[in-house]
């Protein structure tokens, strides 16, 4: 496993240099710098796993060293170290989005554990967020960065990228985390049964109305209330949300009385509620007040990376009761590592989970998959493929190049390669010896 990469930022060459001796000996890849400057031109240049910074510094104080690499990347951890007198600068680091501050003089063990928490942290998300691409190592980070703060969230991503699982995460990372977390789909209950859901009713203040009911607003009180594809509400209900959210108050349907209520609000949705702001679909102050902070989940068919480690873990979680091992062979792994999700990890999880259900010999084949995953598609144009550079291209490394992943990709299947390339067998027996590809352990049965 690589170190972990600390960058320490101190305009004091003395305080570097210790700092760098105390996490060296703990095992981090440590890099120094001077000033704020010099750590924005380290960042730029390389990826870190954490910040510690030094608050007052001659020039780019360490508050805004904060705001530049919060502008950079938002996903950056970062700890500062502060003297006594600037405590109050610290808390507003916090509120910007710093991980936590240390007060000088600092304890070495204080400061180790405090830098130990924030990337243990990380890689406790491992085991809630299943994931290997740097894509949704950003969003872990901000997971991070939003969690402890008690403003709204907004999620935002493609159905079935994981959203609930990201808003769970931020509740679990949160102060909030020993309170009660709620979710709610907004799209999967009527309008008006929606409002009595949310904010609960008095007795007969509807037809059905047998009794009084608490709205989840009321059950999430000093916990988090997770709202899911809250594009989908009615105008009239986003008021009754602002008003919740800005006076901290609601009402229940056919009561006079109002109730305040502590809740921590996690939205998302898969529309783009900007536009649908601008169409008047969506109220403009509803918008901005949950978009105080954001995460962007992007779709698997971007992290590619993810899709191999997902199959392994929806393979143990859903033969995890079973008495018999579940294996993948190679071309259906092939097959669900290159296929584009449409429907993102839910799809991806439920193929496996049916092809666990359907596959026989312990082994799941194609024929275990759902029909649109195996349904052979419509090769892409080389217009949709290419774009000829400006300098031109080598054609004969091109077309090696293509014949070399079909022959791996087909695992040496000379008939499957040449079917994949558009040739036919012989053509693509010659153009191999042209080449000089190796054909070792190559399948050279010709076509029928």
């Amino acid at each position: 496993m690589a170190r972990k990469s600390i960058l320490v930022v101190d305009d004091e060459k003395s305080q570097r240099e210790i700092l760098e001796m105390i996490l060296s000996g703990e095992g981090y890849d440590v890099t120094t710098a001077s000033s704020g400057e010099a750590a924005m031109k380290f960042v730029a240049d390389r990826h870190f796993d954490l910040v510690l910074t030094d608050l007052k510094m001659t020039g780019m104080s360490g508050l805004d060293l904060l705001k530049e690499l919060t502008d950079f990347d938002k996903s950056i951890i970062v700890l500062l170290l502060t003297a006594h007198g600037t405590v109050d600068s610290a808390v507003d680091a916090l509120r910007l989005g710093a991980f936590d501050y240390l007060q000088k003089p600092y304890d070495a063990d204080k400061l180790l554990d405090t830098v130990s928490r924030a990337l243990n942290k990380l890689t406790t998300l491992d085991a809630e967020i299943i994931s290997d691409s740097p894509e949704m190592d950003k969003v872990k980070k901000l997971i991070l960065k939003v969690a402890k703060s008690n403003s709204t969230v907004l999620i935002r991503g493609e159905s079935g990228t994981g959203k609930e699982l990201i808003a769970r995460a931020i509740h679990n990372n949160s102060l909030r985390t020993d309170e009660v977390f709620q979710a709610v789909n907004c799209a999967a209950i009527n309008e008006n049964l929606l409002e009595s859901e949310l904010f609960g009713h008095e007795k007969g203040s509807f037809t059905g109305a047998v009794g009084e009911k608490k709205g989840l607003f009321e059950v999430a009180d000093g916990g988090t209330l997770f709202l899911d594809e809250i594009g989908e509400l009615d105008i009239s209900l986003q008021a009754k949300i602002l008003r919740a959210l800005q006076e901290k108050q609601i009402r229940r349907v056919g009561g006079t009385k109002e109730m305040n209520v502590d809740v921590r609000v996690v939205a998302a949705t898969n529309r783009d509620l900007l536009k649908m702001t601008q169409d008047g679909r969506f109220r403009e102050d509803l918008y901005y007040r949950l978009n105080v902070l954001s995460i962007e989940i992007p779709p698997l068919r971007t992290r590619r990376s993810d899709i191999a480690v997902l199959i392994e873990y929806f393979l143990k979680k859903h033969t995890r009761d079973m008495k018999r091992e579940i294996k993948i062979n190679t071309e259906t792994r092939r097959l669900l590592e290159i296929y584009s999700y449409p429907g993102n990890v839910r799809q991806l999880e439920s193929a496996i989970e049916r092809a666990i259900l359907l596959c026989e010999n312990d082994t799941i084949t194609t024929e275990d998959l759902p029909p649109e995953m195996t349904q052979e598609s419509k090769p892409a144009s080389a217009d949709e493929l290419f774009k000829l550079p400006p300098e031109g291209v080598n054609f004969e490394d091109v077309e090696r190049s293509l014949i070399m992943q079909a022959m791996e990709r087909t695992e040496n299947n000379i008939t499957k390669s040449a079917k994949m390339l558009g040739l036919t067998f012989r053509t693509l027996q010659y153009r191999l010896e042209k080449f000089g590809i190796k054909k070792d352990g190559a399948e050279e049965e010709e076509e029928a």
